[in-house]
């Protein structure tokens, strides 16, 4: 009986482990790639070295990116991008525009 309830016990613990540390990282890698997956040409991004660009062209592996005051350009992997800019200012003033239209409405 005793070396059920070690087992029990044992099974439990790899159980929490899994639904604190991979589900939650499964969830962020499936954000990360509808992301990368969603770049298009024009829009601001960050590095994972934190310089902030435009991407000028989209390549298979690869995107151009422009930035700077002197507009220099440069070749980046994708999985270089950390985050894209341009999307969320564009959820952001949506979400202050339902605001906006909610109080008229009141």
């Amino acid at each position: 009986m005793g070396q059920y309830g070690s087992l029990i016990s044992i099974v439990l613990m790899f159980g929490v482990f899994y639904l604190i540390v991979f589900v939650p990282e499964n969830k962020r890698k499936k954000k990360y790639g509808s992301m990368l997956s969603s770049i298009k040409v024009n829009d601001e991004i960050v590095t994972r070295g934190g310089i902030m660009g435009k991407i000028t062209n989209i390549q298979d592996d690869y995107v151009i990116i422009q930035s700077g005051p002197d507009k220099a350009r440069f070749k980046l992997s994708r999985t270089g991008i950390l985050n894209v800019l341009t999307e969320k200012e564009e959820t952001s003033k949506e979400k202050v525009k339902e605001i906006e239209d909610s109080t008229k409405e009141n």
